[in-house]
């Protein structure tokens, strides 16, 4: 069979199934099953493809996933989440377009601790939103704030996807969470400078209202409070990996370890907030597992029909000059995102592109960042992006999904510049792991 023919029966196979509505992981699971039958020699192959698989779930590097979760649940169920809201918002002061920034930096220091984008847009949509239409926030005012930073979870550390990547693509996963750092801090300013010029174009769009005001020593003391022990539990693990002095799997340790310490003083660790924290953090590891057992047996059948080395062979042979071909697999991505959720896309994707961009020449940490924030965008990209989907459910009622893509546009556009910036230096992503 030639390996073209072993591609599409491969691709067909789960495109099929879950076109007929079966979970991602199970689709590629049966579609493995199928494929090493054919291609590894009936019940023998699969016993092989079976043990392969298992063995892919020992690895030491697959530890963060739940504990990062698990962090980003305490800190959501615990409502440390809403006191670090709340103190930004008071420390603001009267400034046009207030609650805009405290959606951006309090949503920037959220996504650090929660590592999900969906936990992330849920909460900033339900805290927010109505609180900013009751001001006479206009809606792209309030939605698109929501919308871009749930998406700096991807890339700021901790970051599951970072790690579920990094383990799909076998490269450090230290470093690719280090790599968005200083990615994640610039996106963030871009959001800012975006509300700025949105609110100096239309003063109308989100008015300024009275607050109480607070001395400089209430700042201070609110600042140290509130914000400081939050947002001091994501710097201390980051100093602690680019340092060398732990793992990743132990700074997710220390980063769950932190949260629950900062929930017991604060006095809002209860039990049922730890159940909901286990449960939801439970669920999604499950999911997470089982997408690595499927990734890495259909990247060994890939590899073993010789479907991954022909297309490799099949897109050089086009001599395009690497930054074309990086263009490409960009454009597929955003294409992809339109369609489909963003680990079934590192399923599809991750085997193909990775062995690619490995021969074209680019640093695999680079070309990791790359694809996370080809993942942040297409969380947004009309018409299917999942994150416009989980503001539809949280916003208020009447809220169209016009209004949604429309407000979601000048923040695509910050991500895009974003990775132009990458692609012209990339010393912003590389710089930091290289320490």
């Amino acid at each position: 069979m030639e390996w073209y023919e072993a591609l599409a029966l491969l691709l067909g196979v789960i495109v099929f199934l879950m076109a007929m509505g079966m979970p991602v992981a199970l689709a590629f699971l049966a579609a493995n099953i199928i494929g090493a039958w054919v291609f590894m020699g009936g019940e023998r192959g699969i016993g092989q493809l079976l043990n392969n698989g298992l063995g892919s779930l020992t690895k030491f590097a697959l530890v963060p996933i739940p504990l990062f979760l698990l962090m980003g649940e305490i800190f959501f169920h615990t409502g440390l989440g809403g006191r670090m809201f709340n103190a930004i918002d008071k420390l603001l002061g009267r400034l046009s377009g207030r609650l805009s920034y405290v959606t951006v930096l309090g949503g920037t220091a959220f996504s650090t601790l929660s590592g999900s984008s969906m936990g992330s847009t849920a909460l900033l949509g339900s805290l927010m939103v109505p609180e900013m239409n009751q001001r006479g926030y206009k809606p792209h005012m309030s939605i698109g704030p929501i919308l871009g930073t749930g998406g700096l979870a991807i890339i700021i550390p901790p970051s599951a996807l970072a790690v579920l990547l990094a383990t799909l693509a076998q490269i450090d996963v230290g470093a690719l969470l280090i790599a968005g750092v200083i990615p994640g801090l610039i996106l963030a300013g871009f959001y800012i400078a975006t509300i700025w010029l949105q609110t100096r174009l239309d003063p109308s769009a989100a008015p300024a209202y009275d607050v109480e005001p607070l001395s400089l020593w209430g700042k201070i003391s609110l600042l140290l409070r509130e914000v400081v022990p939050m947002v001091g539990v994501m710097v201390v693990i980051i100093i602690l990996m680019i340092n060398g002095f732990v793992t990743p799997s132990e700074a997710a340790a220390f980063g769950a370890l932190g949260v629950l310490i900062l929930a017991a003083i604060f006095r809002c660790l209860t039990w049922e907030a730890m159940r909901k924290s286990v449960t939801g953090a439970l669920k999604v590891t499950l999911m997470a597992y089982l997408i690595v057992f499927g990734s890495a047996t259909f990247s060994q059948l890939l590899a073993f029909s010789g479907a991954s080395r022909g297309l490799v062979n099949w897109a050089i042979s086009f001599e395009m000059a690497p930054i074309a071909m990086l263009m490409v697999m960009f454009a597929v991505l955003l294409l992809l995102g339109m369609f489909m959720e963003q680990i079934s896309m590192m399923l599809l994707t991750v085997p193909i592109f990775f062995p690619l961009a490995m021969s074209l020449g680019f640093d695999p940490i680079w070309f990791g960042l790359i694809m996370l924030l080809a993942l942040e965008i297409s969380f947004t990209t009309p018409p299917f992006g999942l994150l416009l989907f989980v503001m539809k459910g949280v916003a208020p009622p009447g809220t169209t999904m016009r209004t949604i893509y429309t407000s979601a546009f000048p923040f695509i556009g910050c991500s895009l510049l974003l990775v132009a910036l990458l692609v012209l230096f990339p010393k912003i992503a590389l710089w930091l792991p290289g320490l």
